[in-house]
């Protein structure tokens, strides 16, 4: 308890998933929270935390959302020196199948919202003394799936985003990494809504044969938001079972004979 005691933390798309368990999580380890999100149930997620919270409603795509969150925060809590980029819609279609207006819509959530809210954030932290930024892209970041170009190039577009603000704002105290989930048990994760057990089995094939649970990754973000990851700038953090360490042998089995490995 107390990690983050005295902290004022700012995390976008709160009202569910791995963004409302990240608040929770913050609430319970000290800091003020701001839940914000353009749904409604940030209302709920920040009563269920309790006085050290506020609701915020916010349009990550909107600069003027953004200037009027900033300085909502302020008046309420003090400068957030923690800023939480976790709102994202998730897209699946075949790239000639994209519209440009779906592509377009994807790519202003998923990193125009993460800039914007850099931007806005950044400076008043610097301000104020420094402090932690948290992108949260995806393992879709660190590779590619068929089917997800739109959500992918907007993941790869926040891992480098991220790469550059750390550059930037590193020697100014504010330190920017990001976090990658793999498949994980929210809304976006799960959108045909199966089962735990059906999302468990989907997941076998995975080096730690199962999926996360949105609390599993919003530890992993408490930990970059503390003082504890104060060398960790840059980094990016793949929270993903194991998702992105290579191959399986369930997927070269057809192609190879494991009980003669010498064989020529």
């Amino acid at each position: 308890m107390g990690r983050l005691t005295g902290k004022v933390a700012v995390v976008t798309g709160a009202a569910r998933g791995i963004g409302a368990a990240t608040a929770r999580l913050f609430g319970k380890e000290g800091a003020k929270v701001i839940v914000a999100d353009i749904l409604p149930e940030a209302e709920q997620v920040a009563r269920d935390i309790g006085g050290g919270a506020m609701a915020i409603r916010l349009d990550v795509a909107s600069e003027e959302n953004w200037q009027r969150l900033e300085a909502e925060t302020r008046e309420h809590f003090g400068t957030a020196n923690v800023l939480v980029n976790n709102a994202g819609i998730g897209f699946f279609t075949p790239l000639v199948d994209c519209s440009l207006a779906d592509y377009q819509r994807v790519l202003n959530i998923n990193l125009v919202g993460t800039f914007l809210g850099i931007k806005t954030l950044a400076p008043k932290m610097i301000s104020a003394g420094g402090g932690s930024i948290i992108n949260i892209s995806s393992t879709e970041g660190l590779q590619g799936s068929a089917g997800m170009a739109a959500y992918a190039s907007s993941k790869w577009g926040l891992r480098g985003l991220t790469k550059v603000a750390a550059m930037e704002l590193s020697s100014q105290r504010v330190r920017v990494n990001s976090v990658h989930p793999g498949v994980t048990n929210t809304p976006m994760g799960n959108p045909k809504g199966l089962t735990p057990d059906a999302v468990r089995n989907a997941c076998s094939a995975l080096p730690i044969g199962r999926n996360a649970e949105p609390d599993e990754i919003a530890h992993v973000i408490l930990f970059l938001a503390s003082d504890e990851s104060s060398y960790m700038c840059g980094a990016e953090v793949a929270v993903d079972g194991g998702m992105t360490a290579g191959q399986s042998l369930a997927f070269l089995a057809p192609l190879a004979d494991f009980t003669n490995a010498s064989k020529q």
